[in-house]
């Protein structure tokens, strides 16, 4: 498990952009049972999160006409409970950090994972998310 120090700056990242926290069990089942979209970021230390993942996602969500409804993260190594029951709801995908997905009426619709992010820059993955967003967010 990571250090607190070294993780929560890294969750502050998508938090104080309106990503809610997603740390136990019954919070990830009570969010993506919720109707509606629901974008999931597992966050992680890596690189690849840093330098593309975040920001590609909080330049989607800034920048996209149509927005998921819920904003949701789980950080990798350091909430492990929720991100092995987010992984519960990614099957048949295998583990991946990071990992972007979308869910509506709480059926994964949409997975990006790590091996998508590597070497892409924030702006592709942005430009992904967005059409995602046009596709299945009201």
């Amino acid at each position: 498990m990571y250090p607190a120090e070294i993780v929560l700056p890294m969750k502050a990242e998508l938090t104080d952009h309106g990503f809610d926290e997603m740390v136990s069990e019954q919070q990830v089942d009570d969010t993506l049972k919720q109707p509606g979209t629901t974008l999931v970021v597992i966050n992680s230390v890596c690189g690849c999160a840093a330098g593309a993942a975040r920001p590609g996602v909080l330049m989607a969500v800034q920048n996209a006409g149509k927005r998921p409804d819920r904003l949701a993260t789980s950080f990798a190594g350091f909430d492990v409970a929720a991100v092995n029951q987010v992984r519960q709801h990614l099957l048949p995908y295998p583990p991946s950090s990071p990992a972007i997905a979308l869910f509506k009426d709480g059926q994964l619709v949409s997975m990006v994972e790590r091996h998508q992010i590597e070497g892409r820059p924030a702006q592709m993955i942005a430009q992904h998310l967005i059409s995602v967003f046009d596709e299945y967010c009201n």
